[in-house]
């Protein structure tokens, strides 16, 4: 596991620490709390980049492409 030091804001801080000990907050809270959020802002970043990389193609030539790789895909396991 590795370690950060971050300055977030009072606010936040306070609006986060009664968030958790409102939801019965545990020890390592926070910690989960904060990577899990880290995770979610990446993975919409991430889908953010893949929508505007795919804006420029056809929606029914992503879905024809998506089906041609699933079902080469599955016909490599058999």
């Amino acid at each position: 596991m590795t370690r950060w030091n971050l300055s977030i804001s009072e606010e936040t801080d306070r609006a986060v620490r009664t968030f958790l000990a409102r939801n019965g907050g545990k020890k390592g809270d926070l910690s989960r709390f904060v990577d899990e959020a880290v995770r979610r802002h990446v993975f919409d970043l991430t889908i953010g980049q893949v929508k505007e990389r795919n804006a420029g193609y056809d929606q029914m030539e992503i879905l024809d492409l998506i089906d041609d790789e699933v079902s080469a895909a599955r016909a490599g396991r058999t």
